[in-house]
């Protein structure tokens, strides 16, 4: 299906298992793999007067992503994705909010809503500037990758992400405590219109035949995202199920595969909360730079698999062994750092796969409930 993941039908299947916290054969490896470097082809040139001409620039985009994508291996079930980027606050920038655009793949929304005697006029423009620009770059993604890549969604962020777009973030955290009905509101009205983005942008990839991912290389050929919340490490888990939860749970509700981004040592206050969402699938959790290390946070991992959620694990090469003693591997995903060439990943999968064989004849981990 595609020319450069010729095996994608096998891993959509391992990725349709992963959901339903299943196996078929083994759990999901994936990792990042460079082809040799006389095997790698030419990046275009840019020749941007901007770093915000460089981003908008749709033709450009599509092409360098298929130069990155095509410089890569993808072994085990790793995806060739290349999704739509504006940043994080694009979901803003179709209420109005300008996007400025850093040179290093980062930009940032400049807040608009100064008062909450403002929040009426908080409306989604779907004809906008950046409307427009995102089926442009969707468009040319599809093109570009026809047969060769599978485009992605744009990195939506809701709730207390969006948020904190519209007012700041240290400006959202007084306004929970001196306008929280106010806040409620917003949100509350600002669910249905991400539910229209989604379904517009779902309908476009879909009907081109592709499978739906973005910025999280999973796939499904139903809905699928990641709900996330990363405002969250700054409030009490009292405030987030108060104001947050119930618009999260209601997004995996609207989805069919849902993968909740707990992001820092700090979001792990609301680690019961998220679990306890029944429409919840899986948990990826990011320990962030300085916190690597898979040993540390075994009790999250198993966690989330007493609480029968599918989870993304972190880990080194060197860390696989520990993981494979310490978890099911059922509803697991491996995302393994330190690959350096094919016979090592190849290894790591050989390796995966005679622990999924052995661990069908062992006793699960205390407490991991099975239905």
């Amino acid at each position: 299906m595609f020319e450069l993941k010729p095996d994608f039908e096998t891993t959509l299947r391992r990725m349709e298992a992963f959901w339903a916290r299943e196996l078929i054969d083994r759990p999901l490896v994936t990792f990042s793999l460079s082809k040799p470097v006389e095997q790698r082809v030419s990046y275009p040139a840019s020749g941007h007067a901007t770093a915000a001409d460089r981003w908008l620039d749709a033709e450009y985009q599509a092409n360098y992503m298929l130069a990155a994508l095509s410089n890569q291996l993808f072994l085990g079930d790793t995806l060739p994705v290349a999704s739509v980027n504006l940043g994080p606050d694009v979901l803003a920038s179709l209420y109005g909010c300008e996007l400025l655009f850093g040179d290093y793949g980062t930009s940032w929304s400049r807040p608009k809503l100064t008062s909450w005697d403002e929040a009426d006029q908080i409306a989604i423009d779907l004809e906008g500037f950046y409307m427009r620009k995102l089926m442009e770059l969707t468009d040319a993604f599809l093109k570009v990758g026809r047969g060769k890549f599978i485009t992605g969604m744009a990195d939506w962020h809701t709730g207390g992400d969006l948020l904190a777009a519209f007012r700041g973030v240290e400006t959202l955290a007084v306004d929970l405590l001196e306008s929280r009905e106010a806040v409620k509101a917003l949100l509350r009205r600002l669910e249905a219109d991400y539910f229209r983005v989604y379904d517009l942008f779902y309908d476009k990839l879909r009907g081109a035949g592709l499978p739906l991912t973005t910025w999280l290389p999973l796939a499904s050929n139903s809905r699928y995202y990641i709900p996330s919340n990363d405002f969250s490490i700054l409030i009490s888990n009292r405030m987030f199920e108060e104001v947050f939860l119930t618009g999260i749970t209601r997004e995996c509700q609207f989805l069919d595969h849902s993968i909740y981004h707990l992001d820092g040592p700090g979001a792990l206050r609301h680690l019961d909360s998220i679990l306890g969402i029944e429409k919840l699938d899986a948990l990826q959790f990011v320990p962030g730079d300085g916190n690597e290390g898979y040993a540390r946070w075994i009790p999250v991992y198993q966690k989330a698999q007493r609480a029968r959620k599918a989870i993304e694990v972190f880990c080194r090469s060197d860390e696989l062994s520990l993981v494979m003693d310490t978890l099911r591997p059922e509803g697991v995903w491996l995302a393994i750092d330190g690959v350096s060439d094919r016979e090592t990943g190849e290894a790591i999968l050989a390796a995966v796969e005679k622990w999924t064989v052995s661990s069908s004849r062992s006793k699960p981990i205390v407490g991991m409930q099975h239905g």
